[in-house]
């Protein structure tokens, strides 16, 4: 029995002791050949080991791989070839008579190897697209100029530099970048959006080009100019012999004439729609577009009444009318009777001979006369149309000649055009047509982009009708042209709290106060917000942000009074609005209007019960470093609350004594002013003091004989008018 010896180091198997000693020496050179080739293997990258059997490596991956590469050439494909014995082996085997070693490993005395694995086929990998080729460098002056516009957006002469640049650099990247960064503040400049479409027209890009203009007639749907552009553009692209070629340009016809065909100045765009079907062959569709054109009141109406009536005369009716207006109009002329042609002299036959033949020339020339008589009809009937059009121009002439930029700029307009603007507004609102009055408002915001007044008009307008529209309208002012006006961003956001959508009124009065920073209106509008949505915690916290964030200003004198009325009347907490107020005059203790305001709020309570706040209150006002004048009126009203509800009689004799010598100082520094000395500035009363809201007339002498006090007593402690207006516009930045 013959026992298989085990495998060699080497991975193959080892032969007998005789067959070594007798065959060492000549496989001496094998063996180390394999070795090296292993060793050289292995020193490989995993990944440039080509192995018969997949990715392992060490010597027994060498030697099957150098085994299974011998003689085993390259396909086309480029892969290696399987050798025979394993092609071989795929084949199905049949039955042998018994087990054992066949060939030369049974004459051997060895087991027969095992035949190596398939090698592992990596699965086919997807096409990677070729890597983007990079964008070439910027225009050398290119960021400076983008740096400018974008340090402050509006300013336009930065931006028309930016894109001159990049339009004489011919650079597409740069020029993308330019002009979106562009448009997002100027969409209604059509020349620009021309500028951009040609760009990328010029470097092949028909999809981008499209894009471009499909961009700029949605900003912009009333500009003539933008839709002929690129109607001329699908013209010169578009293969006319295509089915679908034709009625891709009506269609954008259609929508040009449907956005921008009732404007005064649309004539232009009506006669390349005509004409254009004209060179189709479409003489029916050339006639209904006259009959839409000449119901409309523009600029050139009597030169669209002349060439329709050319186009009438110049051709069949059958070929220019549709077939039920064809089929009226004849039966139409078929009711009347037919005028009876007269008969000419000298054609009666002689007796006796028929009358020859006229071939057809009666028939010829009663179907002419029936098409002249067509003409007339089809004339006489858009005849009446044609003169009430005209008299709807009459009314407009004046208002349209008023007009002299009806483009977008910058610049302001003169006032003579405001004013045209506003009484053509009103004019056509007088009128009542809802799809001039959308024309005429898209028109004026074109050219008064810039004047929030019309805009506010606009969507006024449109709220009753569809609040939608009255939306898009806010969005499109504030988000584009009047990005820092306070005004219609605090109406816009009362519109969409109105219509119940009071998370936009947040967001909107929070991206106008990012924008704008300072307006106490704008905070005060929050306030107010969450105040009516029950949020008072957040009421209250706005307002002490806005103190915080003010301090050291008169502004946060404003909004601590503004937040003790809130303690006080909204959350019914007396205390809290007395702590916000002493806390504020702590800070600014002459402050004339935070004494007068804590001096309401302790009147407003029980004066029985509050008696010695109210005092302490007037008492510090008369210790602070007020003005004299300011003083003054604190003392006449504490003589007078303790006249009306104090409870001791000594503390009325103080007051009175007290208004006696503030009285004598007042009298003496009156005759000093008049002798010419004149007052510190320190020591004069600002314009915000309360002691200026009624006018005082002081002169010496006790109570009784006080007309000041006489008048303060007769009226009532009431009489001082605590609520005083806040000029609110003081604070407001210039947008």
């Amino acid at each position: 029995m013959v026992v298989p010896a085990p495998p060699g180091r080497s991975g193959l198997p080892a032969a007998s002791p005789w067959l070594w000693k007798r065959n060492r020496k000549s496989l001496y050179p094998i063996a180390a050949a394999l070795w090296l080739y292993a060793a050289f293997v292995w020193l490989l990258p995993p990944g440039r080991r080509r192995c018969s059997l997949g990715r392992r490596s060490g010597p027994v991956a060498a030697a099957s791989s150098l085994a299974s590469s011998s003689g085993s050439p390259r396909t086309r494909a480029g892969r290696r070839r399987e050798p025979r014995w394993r092609r071989r082996d795929r084949r199905p085997r049949t039955a042998r008579a018994g087990p054992g070693p066949r060939g030369r490993w049974a004459r051997a005395g060895t087991a027969a190897p095992t035949p190596p694995e398939p090698p592992q086929e990596e699965p086919p990998r997807q096409p990677q697209p070729p890597p983007d080729e990079p964008a070439p460098p910027y225009p050398p002056d290119f960021e400076k100029l983008w740096q400018a516009a974008q340090s402050n957006p509006h300013d336009f002469t930065a931006w028309t530099e930016l894109l001159t640049l990049v339009e004489q650099e011919n650079h597409l990247p740069a020029a993308r970048r330019a002009f979106d960064a562009f448009f997002a503040h100027y969409p209604y400049c059509y020349g620009y959006w021309k500028k951009y479409a040609d760009m990328e027209r010029r470097f092949g890009g028909n999809r981008h080009t499209e894009e471009v203009f499909e961009r700029g007639l949605q900003s912009i749907p009333l500009s003539m100019d933008l839709w002929i552009h690129y109607i001329s553009y699908l013209q010169s692209t578009l293969d006319m012999n295509l089915p679908e070629s034709a009625p891709k340009i009506r269609g954008v016809f259609e929508a040009a004439v449907a956005a921008a065909g009732l404007d005064f100045r649309s004539d232009k765009l009506w006669e390349l729609y005509v004409e254009w079907e004209r060179e189709q062959g479409e003489l029916r569709a050339v006639t209904a577009i006259y009959d839409r054109v000449l119901s409309i009141p523009t600029q050139l109406y009597s030169q669209h009444w002349e060439r329709f009536k050319e186009h009438v005369l110049h051709h069949p009716p059958k070929d220019i009318l549709s077939p039920e207006e064809l089929l009226w109009v004849r039966s139409k002329l078929s009711t009347e009777p037919p005028p009876k042609a007269p008969e000419p002299e000298g054609t009666e036959a002689p007796p006796g001979e028929e009358p020859a033949p006229q071939g057809g020339t009666a028939a010829d020339a009663q179907e002419d006369l029936d098409q002249e008589k067509i003409r007339e009809l089809v004339i006489s009937m858009r005849q009446q149309i044609y003169a009430q059009n005209e008299a709807e121009v009459s009314k407009r002439w004046n208002f349209e000649d008023g007009i002299k930029r009806p483009y977008f700029h910058v610049k302001p307009l003169e006032r003579a055009q405001l004013r045209n603007w506003r009484e053509y507004l009103d004019w056509e609102l007088g009128g009542g047509n809802h799809d001039r009055c959308i024309v005429l408002f898209e028109r004026c915001v074109i050219a008064c982009a810039l004047y929030e007044e019309f805009w506010i008009k606009y969507t006024r307008f449109l709220e009753p009708q569809t609040v939608a529209g009255a939306r898009s309208v806010f969005q499109r002012a504030c988000g584009y042209h009047l990005p820092r006006k306070p005004t219609i961003h605090l109406l816009w956001a009362a519109f969409e709290e109105k219509h119940g959508n009071p998370e936009e009124s947040r967001r909107i009065l929070r991206c106008l106060e990012a924008a704008v920073p300072g307006l106490a209106m704008v905070r005060l509008r929050r306030v107010s917000l969450e105040r009516r949505l029950g949020n008072l915690e957040q009421a209250e916290r706005l307002l002490r942000e806005a103190i915080s964030a003010n301090e050291g200003l008169p502004l946060a004198s404003f909004f601590a009074i503004k937040l003790a009325r809130q303690a006080a009347k909204v959350q019914r907490n007396l205390g809290k609005a007395r702590a916000v107020l002493a806390d504020a005059l702590e800070k600014e203790p002459d402050n004339a209007r935070l004494h007068a305001n804590l001096l309401e709020l302790e009147f407003g309570a029980d004066v029985r019960q509050n008696e010695g706040n109210t005092l302490r209150c007037l008492e510090r006002a008369l210790r602070s470093p007020l003005a004299p004048d300011a003083k003054l009126l604190f003392s006449q009203r504490r003589l007078e609350f303790l006249e009306d509800f104090g409870s001791s009689i000594h503390s009325l004799l103080t007051a009175y004594d007290d208004h006696q010598r503030i009285l004598k100082q007042h009298a003496a520094r009156k005759r000093a002013l008049e002798n010419g000395s004149e007052e510190p500035d320190d020591k004069r009363l600002r314009p915000d003091d309360p002691s200026l809201l009624t006018p005082l007339n002081f002169s010496g002498g006790d109570v009784g004989s006080n007309p000041s006090y006489s008048y303060w007593y007769q009226h009532g402690y009431g009489a001082y008018n605590y609520q005083t207006p806040w000029n609110y516009n003081q604070y407001y930045g210039q947008s």
